[in-house]
């Protein structure tokens, strides 16, 4: 008796293969806006904390001077606060105001931070809010 079997070679065919890479795309796709603001918010959250720092710093310099301090570097280092050299390198912190009324703080990305110099983020004092780069408000 002779039997003809076909012998089915093992693999996937060219059809599976690009299916998943489709799938993978799409995928990759969804991901990847959301990895990128993800990471905007981790690089604005150094700044935010340290604008935080200032604020309560600038809170103490007004008790203690009567006026608000007008820059961060010559009126609260290192008596009120010490920023650390990293963030410093990263960011340029601004006091808009100050002397009888200190308006908003604003942090200024330089070229050392990875993400590019001219990113800014600014909290507002009247409001309490953070918007700028790395918020949904950009």
């Amino acid at each position: 008796m002779y039997h003809n079997l076909r012998t089915r070679e093992s693999g996937f065919t060219l059809i599976e293969v690009l299916v998943v890479v489709i799938i993978v795309a799409i995928l990759a796709a969804v991901a990847f806006p959301i990895y990128q603001n993800y990471v905007k918010g981790a690089y604005a959250s150094d700044a935010q904390s340290a604008i935080g720092s200032i604020y309560n710093a600038a809170q103490m310099y007004y008790q203690d001077m009567g006026e608000w301090p007008s820059d961060v570097l010559e009126d609260l280092e290192p008596k009120y606060i010490s920023i650390k050299d990293a963030t410093k390198l990263q960011w340029e912190f601004e006091m808009i105001g100050g002397g009888d009324d200190l308006t908003q703080i604003t942090a200024m990305s330089t070229d050392e931070m990875k993400q590019g110099a001219g990113k800014e983020v600014i909290y507002e004092i009247a409001t309490g809010k953070f918007r700028g780069y790395g918020f949904d408000e950009e």
